[in-house]
């Protein structure tokens, strides 16, 4: 294996981490990306209680077992949002407080600020190799997601103004430029998951991100090419172009239909599974992503961090699912050649 294969625990947090850990294990891999909700990683406990951390690390270990990343995706959604009732469902009730949409967002930005200080804490006291693992890149990686207060403008008429997706940006610099300042200081990076409803969900917003908080050198992003897929952007150009700006890898699949569909690439109002929806998640392999592509891709770059399962298929079983996709990951990671082929061939 060139890099650490590792699941995302975000679409298991129904399951305690410990019973969690033992099924990831048997299913074949390395690593959990820890998402800090359910029982997994606890961003206040992990601050406050002087045991939590090692506590943790015991478990992972006694598993068979580690952890190369946490995720905040929940919480970090509410810092640029437009909040609703929607993000009740997903917050602390400490960061929901009493659902004043500008309360909720400050409070989200402060949990951020403390998830780069708990994740530090957390890898601080990390075993080998995992403690080698962060001296060698230098860094710790929180994963998640911004909001977007713009997202709703899409697509949008009457037409919106090039004003008012300025205005987005510039609120995504004042809000998450303190943000990126913490993770600075924390020795963190802050991997935003290029997404729909974030305020990077393509190339294009992706390069515009950047520009509009200077290129923060805590800022950068998780990789994830099913969320590139079904939009027909270029997700081999991507990793291309922000090479040194991908600190994340999840491996998710997609696929989309080749004929139209009843339901198109805005989805319909129809949920997950709907007989008629123009794409749906995939589990890997099952779709339509290029993944030795992207491998090779990766290998240009010498991107040496984790691959990282985010398992999604409404329509098979979770645990064949995350099974299959430990075999794919294994089968494709190469490492890349170290030389020239035809190198036998060259005189002295």
């Amino acid at each position: 294996m060139a890099r650490p294969l590792c699941l995302f625990t975000g679409q298991w947090a129904d399951l305690p981490l410990e019973t969690l850990a033992e099924k990831a294990k048997s299913f074949g891999y390395e690593g959990l990306e820890l998402a800090c909700w359910g029982d997994h990683f606890d961003v206040q406990r992990a601050l406050k209680e002087d045991s939590y951390c090692q506590e943790h690390w015991e478990l992972l270990q006694s598993k068979g077992v580690l952890s190369y990343a946490t995720s905040t995706h929940l919480v970090g959604q509410a810092v640029c949002d437009l909040i609703d009732e929607r993000h009740k469902a997903i917050l602390p009730d400490y960061v929901w407080g009493d659902g004043d949409p500008e309360g909720v967002r400050q409070r989200a930005a402060e949990e951020v600020k403390d998830t780069a200080r708990a994740t530090r804490k957390f890898f601080d006291c990390a075993p080998e190799p995992v403690k080698s693992y962060i001296e060698r890149r230098g860094y710790c990686v929180v994963n998640g997601f911004t909001g977007s207060s713009i997202w709703h403008a899409l697509y949008g008429f009457p037409p919106f103004t090039e004003g008012m997706i300025d205005a987005g940006f510039e609120d995504f610099a004042a809000r998450w430029t303190p943000i990126f300042d913490v993770f600075e200081e924390e020795g963190c990076k802050f991997a935003l998951e290029v997404h729909p409803t974030e305020i990077a969900f393509d190339t294009a917003s992706s390069r515009r991100s950047l520009e509009a908080v200077n290129n923060h050198p805590a800022y950068g992003f998780n990789f994830d090419p099913s969320h590139f897929g079904y939009q027909h952007a270029d997700y081999l150009g991507f990793i291309k172009e922000f090479a040194d700006k991908i600190y994340n890898v999840h491996v998710k699949d997609v696929w989309w239909s080749d004929k139209p569909a009843d339901a198109g690439v805005f989805g319909g109002h129809a949920a997950f599974g709907t007989n008629g929806r123009y794409w749906e998640f995939a589990s890997p392999g099952r779709g339509k992503i290029d993944f030795e592509g992207i491998i090779r891709q990766l290998n240009h770059c010498n991107y040496d961090g984790p691959l990282t399962v985010e398992w999604e298929d409404c329509g098979m079983d979770r645990e064949h699912g995350a099974a299959e996709a430990a075999e794919l990951v294994k089968r494709l990671d190469f490492k890349p050649f170290m030389g020239a082929f035809d190198a036998a061939f060259s005189e002295d």
